[in-house]
């Protein structure tokens, strides 16, 4: 029988499946993470979303460790093109590297087991360093400056995120969770506490911004200080 049917119309084509390679694993398991976190995006959930065997991705990503090197190299792609003095440069990086959090945050469930290694990761390591290249420090202190910075970005926003989903499940705002704070520390004795009892006293958390507002001013008030911190490092090395 030719390609037409009894009634004269065209019998549909069956198309080809996609062909199954590490790019599209790994676009897949980001998929599934950025939806649903990263339990979602096990070797088994991956296979059954592209309607393949678990087996067959071992082919292509080696192990599950291997797919989530990759899910995280891709993930972060590639730097922000940044240029000029360090500090802006370096602060760019750090918000750079924030913007992705928010973006995947199961980036940050996975542990830093060493260096990096992907071409992306690489790249923002080569961007850090290139921002301190006239800055006079020997490449140890580069090394560790744009370690501090990018542990702090990272930290800062696993703290965040944390105390967020907390208040998201208790139903209440930051300010509702300070004045519950306070409620809490005028139970115990502080005669021994003097810093604390003078910080309750002078009525230091009155005045709250929004929590969006509050956690970027946290966020840019720590990275300002480790920033200060680097300059004071320069000045030395001069």
């Amino acid at each position: 029988m030719n390609e037409e049917t009894v009634t004269g119309k065209p019998r549909p084509r069956v198309g080809r499946p996609a062909e199954l390679d590490a790019p599209r694993i790994v676009a897949t398991a980001i998929a599934l993470a950025d939806e649903a976190g990263l339990g979602a995006a096990s070797l088994t959930k991956v296979a059954a979303a592209l309607d393949v065997t678990p087996m067959s991705l071992y082919r292509h990503i080696g192990s599950k460790g291997g797919l989530t090197d990759l899910m995280v190299d891709t993930a972060f792609g590639p730097p922000p093109t940044i240029a000029g003095d360090w500090r802006p440069a370096l602060r760019e990086w750090a918000n750079g590297q924030r913007t992705v959090f928010a973006r995947h945050p199961w980036i940050t469930r996975i542990p830093v087991t060493g260096p990096p290694r992907g071409s992306n990761a690489l790249a923002w390591m080569n961007a850090g360093l290139a921002a301190l290249r006239d800055t006079g420090l020997d490449w140890r202190a580069k090394i560790g400056a744009i370690t501090v910075v990018g542990g702090y970005v990272r930290q800062a926003f696993v703290t965040d995120r944390s105390i967020a989903e907390r208040r998201g499940a208790d139903q209440r705002s930051e300010a509702q969770d300070l004045d519950a704070y306070q409620r809490d520390v005028s139970a115990v004795d502080l005669s021994g506490l003097p810093e604390i009892a003078a910080l309750f006293t002078a009525q230091a958390f009155a005045d709250i911004p929004p929590d969006d507002e509050s956690a970027d001013d946290d966020f840019t008030f720590g990275l300002e200080l480790i920033l200060d911190g680097i300059a004071a490092a320069i000045a030395r090395s001069s």
